[in-house]
Order: structure tokens, then C-alpha cells, then sequence
């Protein structure tokens, strides 16, 4: 009977243990309890209160925010249509059997498929559903005050006491001080004082997941609202930010033309320095452009400089500089010495060393010898460095040390008036004749600035000018969600680092006159995970508050006790 007795009495024992830790760890963390059981009589209702308990769960959360990330990655290894048309016709073409199951599955346009937007959509709603409950219980705690001391601090992971001859109300009293010094929260409870830290720590973990709403809203916005548009420009020509002046434009689904950011500027030099000599001779050294730029319709310009990766900021659009290349100066007469076309013609860069072709086209104005009206087009090839001991037709170096063009000719009909849209940097001869020589050959010619190829039979004649001009090429970019997002990463890991590396503690301080007269004081600690900062932070306060009240002499001999440092290892 008495093992029997003593089995009971020990249970009962380590069942109010439990409870006293319980109730001293209660509301250390707002993280709701986790629901899985369903009760299948409550019906339709029941499985609804269900689902949304695992849909505001913190693990389904987590698995949608991973379910989102691999759903991203066919978006980055697949050409999107949003992104690229002429990559997507290309792969159209080069897997004639993947592309319908491409299609299907609406890999063409990821981030706006079906269930892309679902998985979106799913982790919004179950994120919300996480920080409201949680929000809300973590106001109700800073409105409320740490709770009381549990019957036996001996119990907790650290713990010390000692014997003192100072009144228990002093005690208390200095140990509040001491606490709210400490910056703790802390009251008097009863013949006790409470005390709670490290509210930081769930205030960055409702930081973090607010700042993945605002992410996501960010995210969606950006995508919805943005445009992006490149634009090629040659000193002395200007932009003003309208779509009919983009020579290639992109924007989400909601986008608008009264979205775009009212602004103009003119491109006044470019300016490009390179390596001389060396292993790295005709490396870039200086990519910039010089602009004059005005806001609104009636803004005063201003000067700026605009470098590669140094781009110009207006509202919520940025103008990149991207490219560059060179724009000879081209003048064509018709046979009786008038001018039908004088401009400045921008060539694509083929190579490092901006070895460039394009097209020249006359579309109106020029009369052939016999005084029918008539078109003219010519193929360009242009290098600006030309070297004859190299043998090729190649550009040797990317400045203006040499510059050589090559022209060919042609006459008829450019096929501008068909309706079918072409390349201002492609010719269609299809419908065109040659110029030839007297020998029947093909007429070409090499010229440098200041030279000028006759048209045979008096057909006029095509002059390369010594005015050499750069163009530069320009992406502006407006993208309205783009502060909100970087605000929301910044906050997401101040957030994370907090909820981290700060830990939530309490800790409480019992001072009672014993039956010989002398005050017990007891203090002990606890924190939401098992830490030597528990402890070590127990004893200072400990060390603190036994220098205000030290200790008695004890009932056996006259020595002093001092406290007792506690050690992870405490009984629990």
C-alpha cells in the first residue's frame, strides 16, 4: 500500500509540474494550435471550418510559398510570350511536338496561367488568415500583463534562491526596479514580480509575414501595371515617352496608355572610350550619354548624364542605356543634282568592334533618268576602324579611327505601300533591280567620308558625308511596385532576423518571510526554447539583486549564502 501510496503522490507530483509549466510557458509564442481532426456530423460546415483551418496553417503556408518557386521556374527556362513572341515561334518551330503540350499547360505565359495564379492567389489568402489571429492575439498580450508566478519555481529550467534579512516588500520592490530597468515588463503578482522580455521577436515574425503580402501585392501589381519599351536614338533626335514612339513595346494585362510617366529628352553626344593596347584593347572603357530631359508637358530640360547601369530615374520609370552604334550621314541626289533624302542612317553592331549593316531606303521623291517616279535602296555595311593588312572587311577597332562604307544599290519598289510591315533595317529586293556596272557587275562601292558613288545612266548618285553621328539605344522601364517590393524584402529579413536571434523570456522573483523570520527569495526563469541566455541573463539579475539584498546568516552556521548561478542542466 505504501509503494502504491508513494507511485500516486508522485504522479500527482509531475502532473502540477506539468501544469506549472504550462501555465508559466502559456502565450510565449502567438502561434494558433494546430486543428486536424474533422467532425463529420457537422457536414458541409464542418469540412469548410476545416479546410480553412489547414489553409491558415503555418505549414500549408510554407508549402505553397515552395509550390510557388518551382511553379516560377518554367517561366525562367521556357521563352515566355510576354517576353519574347519571336522566341516563342522559334521553339513553336523546333518542337513541333512539345509545344502543343506547351500550349495545354499554358507554359507560354506562366506567370499568368491558370494555376500559377491559383497557387498565388491560395497563399495570399492563407498568409492573411495566418497574421490575423496571430496579430490579434499579440496585441491582447501587449495590452495584457505577464501572468503570475507558478507555484514552484524550483521546477523551471533555471532557478536559484537564497536567504536574506530584508522585509519581502523591499525585495519586491527593488526587483521591479531592477527589471524595468532591464527593460523588462513587469508588476506585482500576489507575493511575487513578473516579468516578460523579447516581444521583438514575435513582432518580427508578424513583420516577416506581412512584408511576404506585400511582396506578393508588389509582385502582382509590377506585373500587372508594367511596360517596357527600347528606343533608339541619334544625336541631336529626341524621345518623349509615348507608345507610338517605341521601336519595341511590352506591358502587363492592365496597363494603359495614361499610365506611362509624362517625360522627353534629347540625346545630345554620346560619348565611348575604349582599351588602346593590351590583351584587352577595344574593351569599353566609358559607356555614357549626355541628355537634356524635361517632366511633364511643360517642364523646363535639364542636364543629366546617363550611364550602363547608372540609369535615370523619373516617377516610376527608368531609362537604361543598353546599346550604342553609328549613324553615317547619308545624302542621295537624283540625276538632275537634287536632293531626295539627307539623314543620318543608324547600323546595327554585328561585332565587338561595332562592325555594322542596315539599310537605306528613298521612298519619295526620286525620278529616274527617264522622269518616272521610282524607289531607291541601298545595303549598307559600315566599319568604323579599317584596316587593308587585315584582309577582311571587318572592323579592327570600335572608335572612329578609319571609317569605311560599303555600299549596294538598288531601284524599284520598296514594297512600303503593300500594308505588310517590314524591317527599317532590312531591304526586299524581291521586287527591285540592281544598279550595274558598265561590266554587268553588280555596282558596289567602298567609300570613306566625303566620297560619292554615281548611279549609272545618269540615275543620280549616293554621298557618304564626313558628319559621322552615335546612336544610342535606350530601355525605360516602368515598373510601379517596385519601391513596395524592395520595402517588403528589407522588412521580410529585419523580420526574420528578429523572430531569429531574439528570444521571448519571462521571469519571476518570489520574496516571503519564512517561519524563522527570514526572507526566501526565489528566482527563476524561462524562455520559449532552451538557451544559455536563460540562464546566464538569471544570474545577472540574480548577482544584481542580491547585492540590494544580501544574504542572511544561515540557521546551522554564519556563514553567507550567495546565489546560486543556474546552470541549462536545472532540474526540470
Amino acid at each position: 500500500m505504501s509503494n502504491a501510496t508513494t507511485d500516486k503522490s508522485q504522479g500527482a507530483e509531475r502532473s502540477q509540474d506539468q501544469e506549472d509549466l504550462g501555465a508559466a510557458g502559456s502565450q510565449l509564442s502567438t502561434a494558433p494550435k494546430e486543428e486536424t481532426s474533422v467532425a463529420p456530423g457537422l457536414g458541409v460546415i464542418g469540412w469548410a471550418r476545416w479546410f480553412w483551418r489547414q489553409l491558415t496553417s503555418m505549414r500549408v503556408a510554407l508549402l505553397l510559398l515552395l509550390m510557388l518557386s518551382l511553379a516560377a521556374i518554367p517561366g525562367s527556362l521556357i521563352p515566355q510570350s510576354g517576353a519574347d513572341l519571336n522566341k516563342v515561334d522559334d521553339f513553336r518551330k523546333a518542337h513541333t511536338t512539345l509545344a502543343p503540350v506547351y500550349d495545354k499547360l499554358g507554359l507560354f505565359h506562366v506567370y499568368s496561367s491558370v494555376w500559377f495564379s491559383a497557387i498565388y492567389i491560395l497563399l495570399f489568402i492563407s498568409l492573411i488568415g495566418c497574421i490575423i489571429p496571430r496579430a490579434w492575439q499579440f496585441v491582447g498580450q501587449l495590452r495584457g500583463r505577464p501572468p503570475g508566478a507558478p507555484k514552484r519555481l524550483n521546477r523551471l529550467p533555471a532557478y536559484t534562491t537564497w536567504r536574506t534579512t530584508e522585509d519581502p516588500e523591499k525585495v519586491r520592490e527593488a526587483a521591479l526596479a531592477l527589471l524595468r530597468k532591464k527593460r523588462f515588463r513587469a508588476h506585482v503578482a500576489g507575493d511575487a514580480v513578473a516579468a516578460e522580455k523579447g516581444y521583438l521577436r514575435e513582432l518580427g515574425n508578424l513583420a516577416f509575414h506581412i512584408a511576404l503580402i506585400v511582396l506578393l501585392i508588389a509582385f502582382a501589381w509590377g506585373q500587372l501595371y508594367k511596360s517596357d519599351g527600347t528606343k533608339l536614338v541619334v544625336e541631336g533626335d529626341g524621345f518623349s515617352n509615348s507608345i507610338l514612339q517605341y521601336d519595341d513595346f511590352k506591358s502587363g494585362s492592365l496597363f494603359s496608355n495614361d499610365d506611362l510617366v509624362p517625360f522627353s529628352f534629347d540625346l545630345k553626344k554620346f560619348t565611348g572610350t575604349y582599351e588602346i593596347a593590351g590583351p584587352n584593347k577595344g574593351t569599353p572603357r566609358t559607356f555614357q550619354a549626355t541628355l537634356a530631359y524635361s517632366e511633364g508637358a511643360y517642364g523646363t530640360q535639364k542636364p543629366v548624364t546617363v550611364k550602363v547601369n547608372e540609369p535615370l530615374h523619373i516617377g516610376d520609370s527608368k531609362v537604361y542605356l543598353v546599346s550604342h552604334g553609328y549613324a553615317p550621314v547619308i545624302t542621295v541626289r537624283d540625276g538632275k543634282g537634287n536632293v531626295v533624302y539627307h539623314d543620318a542612317v543608324p547600323l546595327l553592331p554585328l561585332d565587338g568592334n561595332v562592325s555594322s549593316n542596315g539599310v537605306i531606303k528613298v521612298m519619295d521623291g526620286y525620278r529616274n533618268a527617264r522622269g518616272l517616279s521610282e524607289q531607291l535602296g541601298f545595303q549598307a555595311f559600315f566599319v568604323p576602324t579599317f584596316d587593308p593588312k587585315s584582309g577582311t572587311m571587318l572592323s579592327q577597332f570600335p572608335a572612329l579611327l578609319n571609317p569605311l562604307l560599303a555600299v549596294n544599290a538598288y531601284h524599284g519598289d520598296l514594297g512600303v505601300d503593300s500594308g505588310i510591315p517590314q524591317s527599317v533595317y532590312q531591304l526586299d529586293t524581291k521586287h527591285m533591280k540592281a544598279f550595274k556596272d558598265g561590266k554587268g557587275q553588280l555596282l558596289k562601292k567602298l567609300l570613306q567620308p566625303g566620297d560619292t558613288m554615281t548611279l549609272p545612266n545618269g540615275a543620280g548618285s549616293i554621298t557618304f558625308e564626313k558628319d559621322i553621328k552615335q546612336w544610342a539605344g535606350f530601355e525605360i522601364v516602368q515598373e510601379p511596385g517596385s519601391g513596395w517590393a524592395l520595402g517588403g524584402a528589407l522588412a521580410a529579413i529585419f523580420g526574420l532576423a528578429g523572430s531569429l536571434f531574439i528570444q521571448r523570456r519571462r521571469v519571476w522573483v518570489r520574496a516571503v518571510r519564512g517561519a524563522d523570520g527570514v526572507t526566501v527569495v526565489e528566482m527563476a526563469g524561462l524562455g520559449r526554447s532552451e538557451s544559455a541566455k536563460v540562464p546566464e541573463e538569471l544570474g545577472t539579475l540574480a548577482g544584481t539583486l542580491y547585492d540590494q539584498a544580501p544574504g542572511a546568516p544561515d540557521a546551522d552556521d554564519d556563514s553567507t549564502e550567495s546565489p546560486v548561478v543556474p546552470a541549462e542542466g536545472a532540474e526540470q
